[in-house]
């Protein structure tokens, strides 16, 4: 004859507990799994957006590094033409400052895109 055990009352509570909540931990066990699945790529995708730089990045680099340009050739024209009025009035070293801003002027203005004319 066989004897099986009665399950005590806390043990069917815990099995129905368990029972009624086992289609809510499937869906936590399903997205846990698809989690660790997805992970390395994920990973992966986000190592190479931090290590290249899209177009739109690109665009604004170029264009932050053209308007520093364009302030530097700003600021040297205006020396150059502080420098110049004062080597007319005879001052050696402001004919040298000048000189010197001249020649940097004409080192950047390559690098300084041409616009071509605005409309208006």
């Amino acid at each position: 004859m066989i004897v099986t055990p009665v399950p005590s009352r806390a043990r069917l509570v815990a099995l129905s507990a368990l029972l009624a909540l086992s289609p809510l931990l499937g869906g936590c066990l399903a997205k846990a799994a698809y989690n660790v699945a997805t992970a390395p790529v994920r990973i992966a995708s986000r190592g190479v957006d931090l290590a290249t730089t899209s177009q739109s990045e690109a665009d604004e680099n170029r264009g932050r590094e053209i308007r520093r340009r364009e302030e530097r050739l700003g600021e040297l024209e205006r020396d150059y033409q502080r420098q110049s009025a004062r080597c007319s009035d005879g001052n050696q070293d402001a004919c040298r400052q000048a000189e010197a801003a001249r020649a940097e002027m004409d080192r950047i203005m390559p690098t300084v895109p041409v616009e071509t004319g605005t409309r208006r």
